[in-house]
């Protein structure tokens, strides 16, 4: 993959942040390093220091976002800004900018809609121990119920196609984006692939905003959801065994009573274990029905992607009209060689 390449694609850097003014001007000059022709956006998200000033004083182009949370500044980058490549990093300084064009290049070459980086040494820091089981866990129920597209679907250094920005919702608002991201991958079952790298550590004064606790309990509440949405036939199969279950544990000793002695003698926890067996079924038959209604939601998302150009042919052309001028500047050479032979 040639420079000339890069240079004939629109390439986007995002850089989402909060309170980050002790690392975003270091990041952002080492993007400017490393891609020297993309653009370079740092969104704002209600910083209370000085992060705003020290990305523009670096030479991004700044804009705040007011609604709290990474999901509401991701749909509002995504919504904003057109181009044909999206990087996507923290400020926070953990990911280097000199990872980006592999990045970049491995989305081209691979043919994908998105590239993870994967985090090499995410668990070396003393102060992320508290996060690596918490993380094991999700990753592994993950791939239980989505598939094994990915293997660190926390990462948030990710390089896109305009084909994924502009096809992806983006529903949740807060931390949980990347996993919203990575669902929206494996449902429409789009190309992508995963670049292991090297994970920094935060400088002394930054300070991860992640809270084990709160964050797990929306992480966990956005896997329900998204099983919701995208598996309905398994999600209410679930509660339909265990509501199942639940009017079996009442409705046995009511029956062996009833068998033995020919009589109801607890007729309300009849009545109950009856009420939950009905739910069960209506349960069962509810997923029976949204699991149609979510292929068709797939369909149409599948339809809407297709309608969205892709930088790789894009890519190709400018390649192949590097190797054609050069093929050019060659030939000419050798005419103009052979003319004074000539003559």
């Amino acid at each position: 993959m040639t420079d000339a390449v890069f240079e004939s694609l629109e390439i986007a850097v995002l850089l989402p942040c909060y309170n980050e003014a002790e690392t975003i001007g270091d990041v952002v000059a080492g993007f400017r390093a490393a891609l020297p022709t993309a653009r370079i956006y740092v969104y704002d998200n209600n910083s209370k220091d000085q992060t705003a000033l020290r990305a523009a004083l670096a030479g991004a182009t700044v804009v705040r976002e007011r609604r709290q949370g990474k999901g509401h500044v991701v749909r509002r980058m995504f919504s904003d800004i057109e181009a044909d490549i999206y990087l996507m990093a923290d400020g926070d300084g953990t990911y280097g900018p000199a990872d980006g064009p592999d990045l970049i290049r491995t989305l081209l070459t691979e043919g994908c809609d998105m590239v993870v980086g994967t985090r090499r040494g995410v668990t070396d820091d003393a102060g992320r121990r508290g996060h690596a089981f918490g993380n094991s866990v999700f990753n592994t129920l993950y791939k239980s119920i989505f598939g094994n597209d990915f293997s660190d679907i926390f990462s948030g250094y990710r390089a896109f196609s305009r084909r994924f920005a502009k096809s992806f919702p983006a529903v949740s608002g807060g931390f949980e984006i990347e996993t919203e991201m990575s669902v929206h991958a494996s449902v429409l079952k789009l190309p992508v692939a995963e670049l292991q790298l090297d994970y920094g550590r935060r400088p002394e004064g930054s300070e991860s905003k992640l809270s084990t606790f709160k964050d797990g309990a929306k992480i966990l509440w956005m896997f329900a959801m998204l099983m919701k949405e995208t598996r309905p036939f398994t999600f209410f199969s679930y509660l339909s065994l265990a509501t199942l279950g639940m009017s079996m544990v009442l409705m046995v000793p009511v029956l062996n009573e009833y068998f033995l002695t020919g009589l109801v003698t607890r007729m309300p926890t009849w009545m109950l274990a009856v009420g939950l067996l009905m739910m069960s079924l209506m349960i069962f038959s509810g997923g029976v029905i949204l699991d149609s209604v979510a292929r068709g939601r797939v369909e149409q998302k599948r339809f809407q992607y297709m309608l969205l150009s892709t930088p790789r042919d894009d890519g190709r052309k400018a390649d192949a009209s590097s190797r054609r001028r050069t093929a050019g500047t060659d030939t000419g050479s050798t005419n103009d060689t052979s003319r004074k032979l000539a003559s």
